[in-house]
Formats: structure tokens, C-alpha cells, sequence
């Protein structure tokens, strides 16, 4: 719920990849979504118009990074421009989806680190602030030169879960690495939590040797931060089989469903619901029966109301009180 406070001297414009999660955040805070125009030049450059006043504004660009991720960077960064030739007093870019982030490590020779140079891009195209939800991986935060609100799902998650009966109840992260961000998940819903120990081969092939904790004769609720092609969940989920689970549920934050992922879960069997949000648009095409989508939308909406009224953000997943 917003608070009472009145919004100052704020635009919100929104790029092409997601109008819709742009929209629903300017009828929260009960604003008018600023118009934008995106033309096409003939040699396949894009052109941007922002179309309201941004002078001496507190101006916020959503656009999450989704295919083409490409053309929808390039938009996001001839906004940003636009606004600061415009004179923006601050230009926040809020990007509920950043792909980029998988790109965090050099894993291989002459590789580019690309988390980092589009972090360094979106700044040097005229941010002062970004808005995202869970990166792929907590570096990529320090990555950008700029003040970054990292917000977090997991209470959207978590309060979708406890309306299910969760007695016997595991919360199972694919790898070490999000086991952190489960283990909040499960602390959130009063259940334990497990994860598989996993080997990525390539892009889209990985193997799970074993699951670190019980699951045996459990429900289990297999958590991670982004599905794309569904390789390491499908791994994952036969795994979870072998060791003799009960339900199955599958939750994440950024359901992208790239390439084969919405052909390999609608094969799955026993696989009672699909939990995702909306930082990813989700065409008609994708959509299962079991697919439950959940907004973060209003949880956006407040971080830019804290925002533009100076508030604290971070305040927001906290346990204590923040004082900054």
C-alpha cells in the first residue's frame, strides 16, 4: 500500500518491452504513464522522443531486458539520453528484468564481462539511479557506478505459498549458488531447504549430481531466479523424482521461457503450479493452465514513490529499522 504523501514533480516513461508492468506502476501511484515515440530510420537505427515536459523532473524509464534484448538496450540507453538533453534533474532507469547479469565472470578466454560494460553503458548514457529485481548474481550490483535498489520477489513468492497447505514442505534451490535466496524463501514460509549440486556443461545442458538435504517423501517448492530454457529445472526436477518427492511446484521471479523451456514443462508430469511474476512479459503463446503470475508491479511503485520523496528503499526487506 502507498502512503498518502504526494508524488513531485515525476515522469514516468516507459520503452516497448514491457508497457504493460509500466502502466500498472503509474495506476498505483496514480499518475499519468508519460507518451514516448520509437521510430525506425531507414539504415535500422532507432530514434527516441520523449513526449512530455522532463525539465527539472524526477524522471523514471522502465524497460526490462527481454528479447530482442538487443533492441530493447538500445532503447532503454536513447531514453536515458533523451532525458538528460531534455535537463532531468534525476533519471532513474527501472529495469525489472536486467539480462545481462548472467555475464558477471570471466569463465573463459577473451570473453567480454558484459554484466559490467552494460551497467557502465546505461550510467554514460545518463542515469543517476537504477531500479532492478534480482540479479543473477549479487556482484552484478557493483558493477554500476550509479546508486542501485536491488528488490527482491521473495515476499510476492512467499505470500502466493502460504495459501497452500505446506506441511512436509521443502524449498529446493538448483545450485549452491541461489541457496541463499532460497533459504530466505523457506525461512519466510517456517520450511527447510535443500539444493542440488550442479554442473553446468553448456548454455543449455546441465547435470545434478545430488541434492544437499532431505527430500525424501517431501512436497518441494524448487525455487531459482530465472527460468529461461528450463534445461537446469527439467535436470532438476528428475533428480527430485529419483529421490522419492511427493508434489512438485516450481517458482521463480523472471519466467523468460526462451527457446524449448514451455515445451519441456508442459511434458512435465506432476508438476502441480509454476509461480513466476511480471518482470518478464508473458505472450499468449506461453502461457500453461499452470502458470500462476504474480505482480511486483506495486512493490516497483513504492520504491519509486520512496524515491522521489527521499525515502528509504532498502527499508523495504528489511527485518530492522533503516535509517537511510
Amino acid at each position: 500500500m502507498l502512503s498518502e504523501q504526494a508524488l513531485r514533480d515525476i515522469t514516468v516513461f516507459s520503452g516497448s518491452a514491457h508497457p504493460e508492468f509500466a502502466e500498472e506502476m503509474c495506476n498505483i501511484l496514480g499518475i499519468e504513464l508519460a507518451p514516448a515515440r520509437t521510430t525506425r530510420f531507414s539504415n535500422d537505427c532507432l530514434q527516441v522522443q520523449l513526449r512530455a515536459n522532463c525539465r527539472q523532473r524526477d524522471v523514471f524509464i522502465v524497460q526490462p531486458l527481454v528479447p530482442p534484448v538487443q533492441e530493447h538496450l538500445v532503447e532503454l540507453l536513447l531514453m536515458l539520453d533523451a532525458a538528460r538533453g531534455a535537463s532531468a534533474a534525476h533519471i532513474t532507469a527501472v529495469i525489472p528484468h536486467y539480462a545481462y547479469a548472467r555475464s558477471d565472470k570471466k569463465d573463459a578466454p577473451r570473453i567480454s564481462i558484459g554484466g559490467r560494460l552494460v551497467a557502465d553503458m546505461i550510467a554514460a548514457a545518463g542515469a543517476t539511479r537504477v531500479v532492478t529485481m534480482a540479479l543473477h548474481a549479487p556482484q552484478v550490483h557493483g558493477f554500476f557506478s550509479v546508486p542501485v535498489d536491488h528488490l527482491s520477489a521473495v515476499p510476492e513468492l512467499a505470500d502466493h505459498f502460504r495459501t497452500t497447505d505446506l506441511t512436509d514442505t521443502v524449498v529446493v534451490s538448483p545450485d549452491l549458488g541461489n541457496a541463499k535466496v532460497a533459504t530466505e524463501l523457506a525461512r519466510k514460509l517456517g520450511v527447510p531447504v535443500a539444493a542440488g549440486s550442479k554442473r553446468r556443461l553448456t548454455d543449455d545442458t546441465v547435470v545434478i549430481d545430488n541434492i544437499v538435504g532431505d527430500v525424501h517423501d517431501k512436497n518441494v517448492i524448487v525455487f531459482d531466479d530465472e527460468i529461461a530454457t528450463a534445461g537446469t529445472i527439467i535436470e532438476l526436477l528428475r533428480v527430485l523424482r529419483d529421490q522419492g518427492v511427493r508434489r512438485m511446484s516450481l517458482a521463480c521471479t523472471h519466467g523468460q521461457f526462451t527457446g524449448p523451456a514451455i515445451d519441456r514443462l508442459k511434458a512435465e508430469t506432476g508438476l502441480d503450479e509454476i509461480v513466476i511474476t511480471n518482470t518478464v512479459p508473458l505472450p499468449t503463446e506461453k502461457q500453461l493452465p499452470n502458470i500462476v503470475t504474480r505482480s511486483v508491479a506495486p512493490l516497483f511503485a513504492e520504491a519509486v514513490r520512496r524515491i522521489n520523496c527521499g525515502e528509504s528503499v532498502s527499508s523495504l526487506f528489511s527485518d530492522e529499522p533503516t535509517y537511510g
